[in-house]
């Protein structure tokens, strides 16, 4: 039986998913466990990453590094657009210019220390990332519908000390809904648009909209809903890294 982190996540699908391969797991995260349960540390996860662990699964928050929002970490052009500095408003209490920049630095920082973790660390992240660049790039990129979930959402995995990449399934791979450049949705292997012919078109999951974005609104917690693990890719991070771990 090894002992195992899953730190900054409240979430416990990958806990369990571990516990079903005999391990001993915990998770941690500022937040309570979602399930309540015994086997939480609610703190800041350096708190713990020292103690005797022999593995760690870490999810830390992307704010500053996604490439969506990367314009932010420019210094606004308040010449161009008055009062708002940006081609889009801001919420207050968003960081830009030099204190976004400041605050990727620490985030950079923070990620290379975990990197350097003593034991086999896989760190889950968004991909694209600016981590592409200012550390590495990830070891392997997937998607929950390579692992039985409608939905995409590119996760990279930057791995250590020999842990393997995740094995792709392919009857776990769900299929995608097309939308043609007209906008309308058809069923996926059809090679043309039934309602106009169109033979252009993209795939799209449950959690898109038509044109690509993600179905979340806006929202103080968009954050924490769109930080959540996917069942299949917890299913087999557990399932398969914790066999290796029993190997």
């Amino acid at each position: 039986m090894s002992k195992v982190l899953i730190g900054y996540s409240a979430c416990p699908l990958t806990r369990a998913a571990f516990e079903a391969q005999g391990h001993d797991v915990w998770t941690c995260d500022l937040l309570p466990a979602r399930d309540n349960s015994p086997k939480h540390y609610q703190c800041d996860v350096w708190e713990v990453l020292g103690m005797d662990w022999d593995m760690a699964v870490l999810h830390p928050m992307c704010t500053f590094m996604n490439v969506a929002s990367s314009w932010a970490l420019k210094d606004p052009d308040f010449g161009r657009y008055p009062g708002v500095g940006y081609h889009q408003r801001l919420e207050p209490e968003t960081l830009r210019g030099a204190e976004r920049r400041a605050a990727q630095a620490a985030d950079i920082e923070n990620f290379k220390r975990l990197l350097a973790m003593p034991y086999p660390v896989a760190i889950e992240n968004p991909a694209p990332s600016s981590l592409n660049t200012a550390v590495r790039p990830p070891d392997q990129v997937v998607n929950p519908f390579q692992f039985g979930d409608d939905a995409r959402k590119g996760t990279g995995f930057w791995l250590t000390k020999g842990l393997p990449l995740l094995e792709i399934d392919p009857a776990m791979y769900v299929e995608p809904r097309l939308v043609c450049e007209n906008k309308h949705t058809f069923a996926y292997g059809s090679s043309r648009c039934p309602d106009c012919g169109s033979e252009r078109y993209l795939p799209r999951w449950d959690n898109q909209t038509d044109a690509g974005q993600n179905r979340l609104s806006p929202g103080a917690k968009r954050w924490l809903d769109r930080s959540h693990t996917y069942p299949g890719i917890a299913a087999a991070m557990g399932g398969q890294w914790g066999v290796w771990l029993n190997s």
